[in-house]
């Protein structure tokens, strides 16, 4: 939970001294509780006083990072709900691969985890664990190297001491997750000595309670919760009650990413998809699913990233030149803001076109070409300066810019701006693209 001004400003020496770069420790810390300044810029500030603002001001769900090509963070939460500040750590989705799976099933899911990839505003969405489940059959550390080659983030579900110890020998770089059905003192060893999570599982809050301490006590701080139960309601509630536990009541033993696994609840494939969608909005960190398929596996990831999104922060893509087609010194050039979803439509639209076009992107902090406009981030001067600055006019012969239709009023003032260059008014609406470069004259 972030720390009020108030809070911070307790532990600062009070001395006004401004070496920190503000008027006043009341100021500075203002913008520590807003995250612009950092307790360090303070050269008075001890350092009992640093660890005990650390300690107040921790998350209360843990995070924890595991993985190696292809990190992820799980947890690191702070509210209930989004709304309220922001979700900062995507769930982490995958496939459980079991050893009584046939040798076809088992290539196939591998291949689909790997190779189904989207792109959206973008973003490049994925899934990112793959679990491997012992279930005796001798085929488990040849399970596990199959996996550890696709770079994915690995859950070792095992028992099996002996099995997990070899598993480790090949991929603990990768810091997989130990998942055993009990954690007996010999597991908890191993799992200290390679400094990897555990994942705890247990019936009901109080079983998840008690098995955290035992193994805080083996001084293992990387936890994972896993609320066992056949009954999705049960599990919908336990989950959410770990959640308020931990934000409201601070309540350490519930203070850790939760692992889901639809895979286990159901044999329909599209029921399980379901229930992946409900603990990706409430509060899963891990979702398994038993098979990975395009049609469910896409929305899952459309849910995704729509939850994990900043509502406070627009998607933004970069200032700079971008060719559409195969661009030439005729090619005339548009230009936008970097609001990621007006990058992306004009873009598409200038691509169905047919016609070779540079596309520049201004930045404007994400706001939309209206929004831009109105706030005087997008406007004739700043223009004609991308212009300059990222020095178009020498990948062009013909030099014509053209602007977005809703924004009219600065055609004027553009041409005086950009004397050399030929500005053409384009349709106010970017489904209006294609037909509009056929018809008009560059």
């Amino acid at each position: 939970m972030a720390l009020k001004p108030l809070d911070i400003f307790k532990y600062l020496p009070k001395t006004n001294c401004k070496e920190c770069g503000y008027p006043t420790c009341l100021a500075f810390a203002m913008q520590i509780a807003i995250g612009k300044a950092d307790l360090s810029q303070c050269p008075y500030v001890s350092e009992e006083a640093k660890q005990q603002l650390a300690s107040e001001s921790a998350p209360p769900i843990k995070t924890i990072t595991v993985g190696n090509k292809e990190k992820i963070n799980l947890g690191g939460e702070t509210v209930l709900y989004r709304h309220e500040k922001t979700f900062y750590n995507p769930p982490g989705i995958g496939v459980l691969i079991t050893e009584d799976m046939e040798d076809a099933e088992i290539e196939n899911e591998i291949k689909n985890i790997v190779e189904f990839k989207y792109e959206r505003v973008g973003v490049v969405m994925k899934g990112e664990f793959i679990g491997i489940q012992d279930k005796g059959k001798g085929r488990f550390i040849e399970l596990v190297n199959k996996c550890y080659q696709t770079g994915k983030n690995l859950i070792l579900i095992s028992d099996n001491v002996q099995n997990l110890q070899q598993s480790l020998d090949l991929c603990k770089d990768v810091k997989p997750i130990i998942f055993p059905n009990d954690t007996k003192d010999e597991i908890l060893k191993l799992v200290k000595e390679f400094s990897l999570p555990v994942v705890v599982k247990g019936e009901n809050l109080d079983e998840l309670a008690q098995k955290v301490d035992k193994i805080k006590n083996y001084g293992i701080e990387e936890i994972i919760l896993y609320p066992e139960n056949k009954n999705i309601k049960e599990i919908f509630k336990n989950i959410v009650l770990i959640r308020r536990a931990a934000i409201l009541r601070r309540i350490k033993n519930f203070g850790f990413p939760v692992l889901t696994i639809p895979a286990f609840l159901t044999d329909n494939y599209l029921e399980e998809g379901i229930y992946a969608g409900i603990f990706i909005a409430k509060y899963g960190s891990i979702i398994l699913l038993s098979k990975i398929r395009g049609e469910i596996l896409f929305p899952l990831l459309i849910e995704r990233l729509n939850i994990f999104t900043d509502p406070q922060r627009p998607m933004t893509t970069p200032e700079g030149i971008y060719e559409i087609g195969k661009v030439n010194e005729n090619s005339p050039v548009f230009v936008t803001t970097n609001f990621s979803l007006t990058y992306f439509i004009v873009s598409s639209e200038i691509e169905n076109s047919k016609i070779p076009a540079y596309l520049l992107i201004q930045d404007t902090e994400g706001l939309s070409v209206l929004t831009a406009w109105a706030a005087d981030k997008f406007n004739a001067e700043t223009i004609a300066n991308l212009v300059k600055k990222t020095k178009i006019g020498e990948k062009v012969k013909k030099k014509v810019l053209i602007i977005p239709g809703v924004v009219a009023q600065i055609y004027g003032e553009l041409e005086e701006e950009l004397p050399d260059w030929k500005i053409i008014l384009g349709p106010r609406e970017a489904s209006h693209i294609p037909t509009f470069l056929k018809s008009v004259e560059l």
